[in-house]
């Protein structure tokens, strides 16, 4: 399973690992860390079809779900038949 979010499309991100007050203070070259997405399995009542929906979304996308209503963000989606 990918670690994207299916409603925001939110993916990982690469970015370095040490602040600039670290590296001002003492040489350390770092690769790069590569920073996750916060993804959630949660459970969505929608109560047009009246049962609910498991879904593995990032925490912004259960506010878009809490401000848009759960039917239409899931089928515009597409996660809903």
């Amino acid at each position: 399973m990918a670690k994207q979010c299916p409603i925001t499309k939110k993916t990982s991100q690469v970015g370095g690992s040490y602040s600039n007050r670290v590296r001002a203070t003492q040489f350390n070259p770092t690769g790069k860390r590569r920073r996750q997405v916060n993804l959630v399995k949660s459970r969505i009542y929608v109560p047009e079809l009246k049962k609910y929906v498991t879904v593995r979304l990032s925490t912004k996308a259960i506010k878009t779900i809490n401000k848009n209503g759960a039917f239409k963000t899931l089928k515009e989606a597409g996660l809903l038949d």
